[in-house]
């Protein structure tokens, strides 16, 4: 169990994100499992609340493009993140230019469902929604990786124009953008470090 677990530590551990994509193309099966791992995840009252809206259209992915840059220009030129934020952006070196969206050979489109829809219609509670959607895109995140294929956490907001682009029902609202590919191969991520793990847990044992 320790080689396991130190397996996949190691492997989480070179994870990075990636925002310079080679466009060679992946196997639609490997995003199919990808998305099978997430759909593991443990979520309120097993209601699942999620949907992948999987793209590989160029013309809709081009959309996708225009959408998301609109809104990151007003974010990092319109005024709408503060000084605090662009200065911790800084380092990575970012800005409202997304190539990515189009030259990544997939773009999965996770959705959290509000409420559930009954087969009569009738509106059906979900529950810890966010929480529930969140550890699925953890499993997606590490699945790639798993694969040796890179991805971004890449949310644009806000992020309504994703609904109407991708056709999706008025219950759901996007939760986050996957871009996934293969890294191109002069592709540069910033050098950054993360806490250590005695910085992030406490322990409470018994003498």
């Amino acid at each position: 169990m320790l080689d396991r677990g130190d397996s996949f530590r190691e492997l989480m551990a070179r994870r990075r994100s990636v925002r310079e994509f080679a466009s060679d193309p992946v196997p639609r099966k490997l995003i199919e499992i990808a998305i099978a791992v997430a759909n593991t995840a443990p979520s309120g009252a097993n209601r699942q609340p999620w949907h992948f809206a999987v793209v590989s259209d160029p013309s809709v992915k081009a959309e996708i493009r225009r959408g998301a840059e609109a809104e990151e220009r007003e974010f990092y030129e319109g005024g709408r993140a503060t000084e605090e934020w662009l200065e911790a952006l800084a380092p990575l070196g970012t800005d409202w230019r997304k190539p990515f969206l189009e030259i990544a050979p997939w773009l999965v489109v996770v959705f959290k469902q509000i409420h559930a829809v009954g087969k009569d219609g009738a509106k059906l509670s979900n529950y810890y929604v966010n929480e529930s959607v969140g550890i699925a895109c953890g499993l997606f995140i590490a699945a790639i990786q798993g694969m040796g294929l890179a991805t971004l956490t890449h949310t644009p907001q806000p992020m309504r124009f994703l609904t109407g682009i991708l056709d999706r029902p008025a219950n759901e609202r996007p939760y986050i953008l996957f871009p996934v590919g293969y890294p191109h191969p002069d592709c540069e991520v910033p050098e950054i470090s993360k806490k250590s793990p005695s910085e992030v847990a406490t322990w409470f044992e018994m003498e």
